[in-house]
C-alpha cells in the first residue's frame, strides 16, 4: 500500500544510495583501523623500552620476552596497514564508479530532454513559422516601400532631364551673346612729368567730317530756315 502511494524508488536513485552507504561505511571502518594501529605502535614502542631497560639490567630473558612482544605488535600494524590499502582501493573503486553513473544519469537525462524537445518541435512547424517570418518580412518591405514614395503625382524623369538641359543650353547661348566689356573702374596711374615739359592735352580731337556729312549739315541748315 504505501509503495503504491509513495511510489517505488528508482533503480538509479537506489543505487546512488547504497554506494554513498558503502562509502560511509569504508570511511568508518578506515578511521577504526587507523585508530587500532597508533594504539599498537604505542604498545610496541612501549615493549622497545621495556626490552632496552632489561638489557641494561642483564635480565636477558625478560627482553627477549619484550622483543617478542614488540614484533607481534608490529605485525599487527603491518596487517592492518593491509587492510586499510584494501579499504582505500575499494573507495576509490566506489567513487570511480559513482562519478560513472552520475555522468550516466546526467547524459540520460539530457537525451531525454532532447527526445522531448524534437517530439515537441517537427519539421513541418519550423518550415510554417520559417514561412510566416518571411510573409510577414515581405509585408513590412511592401509597406516601407509605400511610405517612401512621394506624395501626390509622379513626375517623368526623362522629361524634367530634358527640360533641364534646354535651361542649360538658353543659358549657354545668352552668355556667347553677351559682348565682351572692359572694366573701365580702374584707371591708370598719373605719370609723373618733369617741371618744365608740357603735357599734351586730354581734350577730344575732333575728327574730320566728309564731304557727305558737310551737305548733309548744310541741307538741315536749310530746311530749318
Amino acid at each position: 500500500m504505501f509503495t503504491r502511494l509513495i511510489g517505488k524508488p528508482k533503480a538509479d536513485e537506489s543505487s546512488g544510495a547504497l554506494t554513498t552507504m558503502s562509502l560511509e561505511k569504508l570511511t568508518e571502518t578506515l578511521e577504526v583501523l587507523e585508530r587500532k594501529e597508533k594504539v599498537l605502535e604505542r604498545k610496541a614502542a612501549v615493549e622497545h623500552e621495556r626490552a632496552k631497560a632489561f638489557s641494561k639490567a642483564k635480565n636477558k630473558r625478560a627482553a627477549i620476552q619484550c622483543l617478542i612482544k614488540k614484533k607481534r605488535f608490529e605485525e599487527q600494524i603491518e596487517i592492518l596497514g593491509n587492510f586499510q590499502l584494501r579499504l582505500h582501493d575499494q573507495m576509490i573503486l566506489l567513487e570511480g564508479a559513482k562519478a560513472t553513473t552520475e555522468t550516466l544519469d546526467a547524459l540520460r537525462t539530457g537525451a531525454a530532454a532532447m527526445k522531448a524537445m524534437q517530439k515537441a518541435t517537427k519539421i513541418d512547424d519550423v518550415d510554417k513559422v520559417m514561412d510566416e517570418i518571411n510573409e510577414q518580412m515581405e509585408n513590412m518591405k511592401q509597406i516601407q516601400d509605400a511610405l517612401s514614395n512621394p506624395i501626390g503625382d509622379g513626375f517623368d524623369e526623362d522629361e524634367l532631364e530634358a527640360e533641364l538641359e534646354e535651361l542649360e543650353a538658353a543659358e549657354l547661348e545668352q552668355e556667347l551673346l553677351q559682348p565682351v566689356t572692359t572694366s573701365t573702374s580702374t584707371s591708370a596711374a598719373p605719370v609723373q612729368v618733369p617741371a618744365g615739359v608740357r603735357q599734351p592735352s586730354t581734350r577730344p580731337v575732333p575728327e574730320k567730317r566728309s564731304a557727305e556729312e558737310d551737305e548733309l549739315a548744310a541741307l538741315q541748315a536749310e530746311m530749318a530756315l
